[in-house]
């Protein structure tokens, strides 16, 4: 049994989705017994209270420079014996100690296909904006292993959603958030806590 930290800084709908998927009995060989936010106060923290799922808040803002974050983050997840670290809508980047620590061993979700719209800058709404602004008639999410470089780390999952003729980005990342995120995320955290990635 894998024990499974997911990173927020948000409302936490990606982290709901993955212990909804837990509760399916989706991911026999994994749990998620930590959630860690960047803030404090988010909606991210309600729902993991309300699943009995620990929570512990690691703000930037709490420290001196990036070095100190990551150390006090690294810090959390050794002490939680976290064996597999899920990024879901984490607004912090993470430095070298941290990916050092945890090789192949932390995942993240981007709203857009890699190498589509990805890199520095590009999350919330500007990967749909971007998706829109270029006439793109299909977008869709990528969940990849991370890596030193911003959206990176080789690529585990995607699924592909259809852009509509009259999407704002506000509707796009709703539909890719529902159709594509929700779901493979979870499967890819299951995937690997099966020993299948």
């Amino acid at each position: 049994m894998l024990n499974i930290a997911v990173l927020v800084s948000g409302g936490g709908t990606n982290l709901q989705a993955i212990l909804d998927s837990e509760a399916r009995g989706e991911n026999p060989n994994g749990k998620v017994t930590l959630v860690v936010s960047s803030k404090p106060e988010v909606y991210a923290l309600e729902r993991a209270a309300a699943a009995g799922v620990k929570s512990v808040v690691v703000s930037r803002k709490s420290f001196a420079d990036s070095v100190a974050f990551d150390q006090a983050l690294t810090a959390v997840l050794k002490e939680h014996a976290i064996d597999l670290v899920v990024l879901a809508g984490f607004l912090s980047v993470l430095g070298p100690s941290v990916i050092a620590a945890y090789p192949n061993r932390i995942v993240n979700v981007h709203p857009a296909l890699i190498p589509s719209f990805c890199g520095a800058g590009m999350y919330g709404l500007r990967p749909h904006q971007a998706c829109l602004e270029r006439g793109c008639k299909v977008t869709g999410a990528t969940v990849h292993y991370v890596n030193e470089e911003c959206d990176g780390g080789p690529i585990l999952l995607q699924k592909a959603v259809e852009v509509l003729p009259n999407d704002t980005p506000e509707l796009l990342q709703k539909r890719v958030m529902e159709q594509a995120e929700w779901k493979i995320l979870p499967q890819a955290i299951a995937m690997i806590c099966n020993g299948e990635l």
